[in-house]
């Protein structure tokens, strides 16, 4: 592998770095941003509506999006540097980021010219928030068992049905959505992909809260929701190819946000916490649990430049987008067992106090982690597709 950038990368990096120090406004900085990538309140929601579109303006939006729909049409290397940069300097997550990374790419492969014309610069100016209608009670990570009913009725279909895990479907104008246009057809055969807009008569959204108090997933359902044939994207009856589009998108939009400046904080935090009378930092054993830490950390950065590596030799994806997630969804409950074994009780205080000034991070963080074992692929999916498809097992 090349460690080495060059020198226009470079270029752009310092470019994007000074831009980001004076526009950035620093109360949108978050230490997690990951954590609350879906604003907490319709406030929060359109102050970063509004930086987006001020990144739009200076062109740093869409910036991998061919130049023709409004892009930078910059390479994997530039997106890669963007990501790291943005992260470095703890900014929110876009509001427009579903847009962005899901449907736009989605319809600038599969989207007619006139769906392409219509959506895709409200989507780069943040003017359509996106979510995404796939995730069913009964098919989450087995997405081909979803039972959503798209009937064909003349000039539209109808739309009957549930979604779960809609991440933002609260603040989203639009929904990119999965269903069953042929129910006699095998499982990954008869799904249709379809672009509804979320002010439709008969669609409806409801709160899922986690546990952090934070309003991030919804239901939504579908009453005889109608549905214009023209808002149909890709072929009738092949909406598994599409979302498979969607998805991989989804695998290669982590981007920059890893886990080494949770475990930086991890140690800052047993330095400063005591333990049996002295600082956390003072037991081998706690020594020990972040050193692991950070040798994993270390090994996802490597597995995650082996897996760029391939993308630019145009190699076809191989075992590390699924070894990533799986790791680095593992990973993050890690820490926070670990930061929960060095609070003990204070880890479920949600309020700065003497003796930890900054739980309310911690408390985010042990109750936050395991969601990500569940979301985009759970960690059970993740270790199927690699014994079955790398290691070459039989199927359970």
């Amino acid at each position: 592998m090349d460690f080495q950038y060059s020198p226009d990368q470079e270029t752009f990096r310092k470019e994007f770095r000074d831009w980001l120090a004076a526009n950035l406004p620093p109360g949108l900085c978050l230490d997690d941003a990951a954590d609350d990538r879906v604003a907490s309140d319709r406030e929060t929601f359109e102050r970063r509506r509004a930086w987006q579109r001020t990144m739009h303006g200076a062109g740093w939006v869409g910036i991998t999006w061919p130049k023709e729909y409004g892009g930078r049409g910059a390479g994997l290397i530039e997106r890669v540097i963007w990501e790291e940069t943005y992260a470095a300097a703890r900014a929110p997550v876009l509001p427009g980021s579903m847009g962005l990374n899901l449907v736009g790419p989605t319809l600038i492969h599969w989207g007619t010219d006139e769906q392409k014309r219509r959506h895709l610069p409200p989507i780069l100016a943040a003017e359509e928030i996106w979510c995404q209608g796939f995730s069913e009670p009964g098919a989450g990570s087995d997405l081909a068992s979803l039972r959503t009913r798209a009937v064909d009725h003349g000039d539209h279909y109808v739309v009957n049905g549930q979604k779960v895990w809609t991440s933002g479907a609260h603040f989203a104008h639009w929904i990119i959505l999965l269903a069953r246009t042929n129910p006699d057809a095998g499982r990954h055969a008869g799904i249709s992909c379809f672009l509804v807009p979320m002010t439709t008569p008969g669609i409806a959204v409801r709160p899922l809260v986690l546990m952090t108090g934070h309003h991030h997933f919804n239901e939504v359902f579908f009453t005889d929701v109608a549905v214009p044939k023209t808002n149909l994207l890709g072929p009738l009856n092949q909406g598994w190819k599409v979302a498979t589009t969607t998805l991989m998108h989804e695998r290669h939009s982590a981007g920059g946000r890893g886990h080494a400046a949770q475990i930086a904080r991890l140690v800052e935090l047993a330095r400063r916490v005591t333990l049996d009378g002295r600082p956390a930092w003072e037991h081998p054993w706690v020594r020990q649990r972040l050193a692991e830490l950070a040798i994993e950390c270390e090994a996802l950065k490597y597995t995650r430049l082996r897996s760029l590596t391939r993308q630019l030799r145009g190699e076809p994806p191989g075992p590390e987008g699924s070894i990533l997630k799986l790791t680095g969804s593992e990973l993050g409950v890690r820490i926070a067992e670990v930061a929960g074994g060095l609070l003990g009780m204070h880890v479920l205080v949600n309020r700065p106090s003497d003796a930890v000034s900054d739980a309310p991070r911690w408390f985010n963080r042990v109750l936050a982690a395991r969601q990500y074992t569940i979301s985009a692929g759970t960690s059970e999916i993740q270790r199927n597709i690699i014994g079955e498809r790398v290691l070459g097992l039989p199927k359970g």
